[in-house]
């Protein structure tokens, strides 16, 4: 197996092997830790519709990696659930746009635990009468996100957003593209995505790294590697629809409003460093247009913002409530050319990097956040102290160059309006 150990000059250091089958290994190692947490993963998303192995293309309804999430978990002889009961661990999984995740975090029995999760996402069941069940089930999960304020006012935003990027389907897809899922299909994406050489382990806490890699030697199931090609349709620059609006059951509006940014390359990690330290200076709670905001009531603290980015999609999203989502908007937009205009503030710019260096050295002490990081890590192939360097040596000057990205005539506002209010 081949393996490195990669430090940082923060005093930590992981190490990051690849198995014989090709499967990434991250492991940090915190023994003074009484928790563990373990990721197992592919790169399977709910925008892997399209996609060629062999020179064989495959087109499958939308929703099938978060459906295979959920019948992994079954088994001919119970489910993992039942087992990490006895463990005392938590157990979960989650489907995004790009990746399956099974993880666990527990305080003891590390290795019953990993054990678990390494037999039962290589051990898919899938039958005619459990498939049946389970279209049931998230049929019911669909309607319940139909009804979500939340959920809508994304995805909402996302279909005026992309003409046609999987990325503006519902994760979960619909009721009539799962009644099209059957065992058959379920175990060629299988096949595809949860071949080795496409997945990853992420692991931290108080473990031992060459026990884990013991582990993984004997119980990885060795395959060939799979080249898989996935097919993206062209997605214009342009977006169909700035605005669009839904009524549900709140208090007051919710809001998204996005820029829908370029998409040819998939954005560097100093990309995502100069972008997280723009969205700060834009409308942080250091900013000048989030005092303004918040002094005229047109925000509250639920108001949040994100880099929204992967394999042929990438945005910036600003989202909360807001009795005038318009002026919100409004707002942003002034301040974004207001700083294409007059440059931006220097001391704000030092007050922003070192809060954001000083909250990447702390994620250090979770766990969890070392994990998660490791998941970025795999699907991205960079380092984890890859954010801390940048963070350290990005200027003014790199983050103002990226504002240009920020189009006033690419953007969508996304508003969920109380009952009755349209």
């Amino acid at each position: 197996m081949l393996r490195e150990t990669i430090h940082g000059d923060i005093g930590e250091s992981y190490v990051k092997a690849v198995h014989s089958s090709g499967l990434k290994i991250y492991i940090l190692e915190k023994p003074q830790y009484n928790s563990c947490y373990a990721i197992f993963g592919t790169k399977y998303g709910s925008i892997d519709t399209c996609f060629s192995v062999d020179g064989e293309k495959t087109q499958v309804p939308e929703g099938i990696a978060h459906f295979l999430e959920h019948k992994l978990f079954e088994s001919e002889d119970g489910d993992a659930f039942s087992k990490y009961a006895k463990t005392g661990a938590y157990a979960n999984a989650f489907t995004s746009f790009d990746k399956t995740c099974y993880l666990f975090s527990c305080s003891n029995m590390f290795y019953e635990n990993l054990e678990i999760l390494l037999d039962f996402v290589q051990s898919p069941y899938f039958t005619k009468a459990t498939v049946e069940k389970e279209q049931g089930i998230i049929g019911q999960e669909i309607r319940m996100y139909d009804d979500s304020p939340a959920w809508r006012v994304m995805f909402n935003m996302l279909l005026a957003m992309y003409q046609n990027h999987p990325v503006r389907i519902d994760i979960a897809g619909t009721t009539e593209s799962i009644a099209q899922i059957d065992a058959e299909l379920l175990y060629k994406c299988y096949n595809t995505f949860y071949n080795p050489s496409n997945m990853f382990l992420c692991i931290a806490g108080n473990v031992e790294t060459e026990k884990i890699l013991k582990m993984v030697e004997s119980a990885i199931k060795v395959d060939n590697p799979i080249e898989i090609v996935r097919e993206k349709p062209q997605e214009p620059q342009e977006v169909p629809k700035s605005e669009v609006s839904q009524s549900l059951a709140v208090a007051q509006p919710m809001f998204c409003y996005g820029y829908k940014l370029d998409a040819q390359k998939m954005p560097s990690v100093k990309d995502r460093v100069c972008i997280e330290i723009l969205l700060e200076i834009i409308a942080g709670d250091c900013s000048p247009l989030y005092k303004k905001l918040m002094n005229e009531g047109l925000i509250n603290d639920d108001f949040s913002f994100e880099h929204f980015c992967g394999e042929g999609y990438n945005a910036v999203i600003f989202e909360g409530d807001s009795f005038d989502p318009k002026a919100v908007a409004e707002g942003i937009s002034a301040e974004v050319e207001r700083i294409k205009q007059d440059g931006i503030n220097k001391k704000l710019f030092s007050a922003v990097r070192s809060g954001l260096y000083g909250n990447a050295i702390r994620s250090f002490n979770s766990v969890e956040s070392i994990a998660m990081q490791f998941v970025d890590c795999a699907m991205n192939d960079y380092s984890l102290f890859d954010e801390i360097k940048y963070l350290k040596s990005v200027t003014a000057e790199d983050v103002m160059k990226r504002i240009a990205a920020f189009d006033n005539s690419k953007t969508v506002l996304s508003v969920i309006n109380p009952l009755g209010d349209e």
